[in-house]
């Protein structure tokens, strides 16, 4: 590769669905849901994964619209792994409270958290908490600002369009990390790349179709502004994330997962007007440069090695447990990935890279 870049993070991200099951039509309670996820981050962490990420949602088919909480109740039972949102939902929350929450997380983690800031794919938390949506933007650009000034120093003094000012306050409690991650997450618009660069600030691009070969003119967009801005280019952290299902061969990682994409990315078309999700869309994204991570080992290790070529990645979540899938198949595929993608990926790397 022409320029030398940090080794390569890999980790598991997850919404917590909660779809019926296609085969039964059973749906799993929200409380046990919950309670899954907690023996899924316990076991990515000992399979050797980096970093367990969940999402903000505020639907009936997600369980999750807390994961600090969840990421909390996980973390006196983990020892390495990093415990982030994916996506905290910056728009429509109050980031006093956002960063207190996740600085109380990263204390009981002993400095394992982080915030990966967005704006969701959803819109149900702004009527829910009490915004509007004609303040989409800047309510999210307003939050971000305040979330960094408490981040950076103990005691703010800021003023903004949309919340009360605050003068000479100290947020606490104060976190171990100094400063505590916060990551920009985005589903691909140039302005957030751009955003993203300017601040210095990590980045996450969510791939869930196309070739994620495309997003290379994002990456060098974020870089192009974290240069301009003055920022160390060799220092910044680019993420993607996209979804997959590791099994034993390739065909039977296909048959286990297709069912479960067709219902969940169905259901959400439904609602956006997107066309029927079919088996040729998903073989097509299971290609090799497809954005689906699906197949046995060697596959998916592949195709992440690939990724990490084209777009200069220093972290992968592979998003797990996609709608209708089961607990034992997401705990399976889990420990597939920590103990035999992530070393395929690691010695490929260093051979490529000559690193360790």
């Amino acid at each position: 590769m022409s320029e030398q870049i940090a080794p390569l993070e890999i980790g598991i991200s997850t919404f917590l669905e909660t779809m019926p099951d296609v085969n039964t039509g059973q749906t799993m309670s929200h409380a046990q849901r919950l309670r899954n996820a907690v023996e899924e981050i316990v076991l990515s962490d000992q399979v050797g994964l980096d970093v367990y990420a969940i999402g903000e949602h505020h639907r009936p088919e997600y369980a999750a619209s807390a994961p600090e909480i969840i990421l909390a109740a996980a973390a006196p039972m983990t020892k390495h792994i990093r415990l982030s949102s994916a996506v905290t939902v910056l728009s429509s929350v109050d980031p006093v409270r956002v960063f207190q929450n996740f600085a109380t997380l990263d204390g009981i983690s002993n400095g394992r958290a982080e915030i990966m800031a967005g704006r969701g794919s959803f819109i149900e938390s702004f009527p829910l908490f009490g915004y509007s949506l004609d303040h989409y933007n800047e309510l999210f650009e307003e939050n971000l600002e305040l979330l960094l000034a408490i981040r950076d120093s103990e005691k703010v003094t800021w003023r903004g369009g949309h919340r009360p000012a605050i003068d000479n306050l100290g947020v606490y409690p104060r976190p171990v990390q100094d400063p505590l991650p916060v990551w920009i997450a985005t589903g691909g618009t140039p302005e957030s790349a751009i955003r993203a660069g300017v601040l210095g600030l990590p980045v996450v691009f969510a791939i869930i179709g196309g070739m994620p070969e495309r997003f290379a003119p994002l990456v060098n967009l974020y870089k192009r502004a974290a240069k301009e801005a003055g920022h160390d280019v060799s220092k910044l952290q680019i993420g993607t994330h996209s979804h997959g299902y590791v099994g034993d061969t390739n065909e039977q990682a296909a048959t286990k997962l297709f069912p479960s994409m067709m219902a969940q990315f169905n259901k959400i078309g439904r609602e956006r007007g997107w066309g029927p999700y079919t088996r040729d869309t998903f073989d097509d994204a299971m290609s090799l440069r497809g954005s689906l991570y699906v197949g046995d080992p060697e596959y998916v290790a592949e195709k992440i090695v690939l990724l990490r070529q084209n777009l200069g990645l220093t972290r992968f979540f592979m998003h797990a447990n996609v709608g209708t899938m089961t607990h034992l198949e997401a705990m399976r595929s889990i420990e597939l990935f920590g103990t035999k993608v992530v070393p395929i990926v690691r010695k490929e790397l260093a051979r490529i890279e000559g690193t360790n």
